[in-house]
């Protein structure tokens, strides 16, 4: 019972992270009917930025976290005027989109090879490595702090999403950006502020992924996880990425506590061809002959 306890906590902590980049795709997607592929790169930058805010400048985790976090927002947004926006004023097919994401994400990975190099980086201890202890259950103080901190960084997005009134243009040019448009809504406003959320929250994510791991220029390939669980839970639903996100870190966790680490891989991608056979939609999204 201990052990189950201990892989939930665990796939809780990861699921959480994953929810941060899931629902920067659902945001992306739910507005422009593509999948974000430059999330890996935006991601990996933030991460970066962390680094070297705490090894090289000394900056305290709060001022690290906050600089890696609008350093990927404001990258984001450098990559949607460039890589998107010309092609969305040419209203170009969506196949075009996502060959472009791709190859900024590409480009990110390997600018940092070509300046920073290859080399493998582990974060400066930031938080004491004592686990607490609750009786026989042990939990890491990391896998604590990714929970709160996505937990709360979602929740501040909810609200954003529906209290305030870029929440309600949001809301408004996802169910019709044609339809907003005629009512007033500035949908290349809309598109600003869902990239800078969106970069911001990936950037948050790449700064615990790599305080729990390493940083590397490939780090962004964890992507294709939250990918995956957005598909889960239904593109363009934020509630339905956040549940995909959490399922497929309980799921993973599980396979690699109860089997062997080896098959979290392929259960994860074996989940993502039988939701595309048999619910395309995902737990929560709605049909969209165009989803790409």
């Amino acid at each position: 019972m201990i052990g189950f306890i201990q892989q939930m906590i665990n796939g809780l902590s990861i699921g959480s992270v994953y929810a941060l980049m899931a629902v920067g795709y659902s945001l992306v997607y739910s507005i422009m009917n593509f999948s974000n592929f430059a999330h890996g790169g935006v991601i990996m930058i933030g991460s970066y930025i962390g680094f070297f805010c705490i090894s090289l400048l000394n900056f305290s985790f709060p001022v690290a976290f906050v600089t890696a976090a609008l350093g990927s927002g404001i990258l984001a947004i450098i990559v949607e005027r460039v890589a998107y926006n010309p092609l969305r004023k040419r209203n170009a097919p969506f196949l075009y989109f996502i060959i472009s994401a791709m190859g900024a994400s590409i480009f990110l990975e390997n600018i940092v090879v070509a300046t920073i190099g290859p080399t493998f980086r582990t974060y400066p201890p930031v938080f004491s490595a004592t686990p607490i202890q609750i009786g026989a259950l042990t939990i890491g103080r990391l896998d604590v702090l990714m929970f709160v901190i996505s937990a709360i960084s979602l929740s501040i997005l909810v609200y954003i999403i529906e209290k305030t009134k870029i929440g309600l243009a949001i809301r408004a040019t996802s169910y019709s950006s044609k339809g907003s448009t005629l009512m007033g809504v500035n949908v290349d406003k809309v598109i600003f502020t869902i990239f800078l959320l969106g970069g911001i929250l990936e950037g948050i994510a790449g700064v615990l992924f790599g305080m729990k791991y390493t940083v590397y220029p490939q780090i962004g390939a964890i992507t294709m996880k939250s990918f995956i669980a957005a598909v889960f839970g239904g593109l363009g639903s934020l509630q339905g990425a956040v549940i995909g996100s959490i399922l497929l870190g309980l799921i993973e966790t599980m396979t690699s506590g109860y089997f062997s680490s080896q098959y979290r891989d392929l259960i994860a991608f074996a989940l993502l061809i039988v939701v595309l056979i048999f619910r395309p939609t995902g737990i929560m999204g709605k049909s969209n002959e165009d989803k790409a």
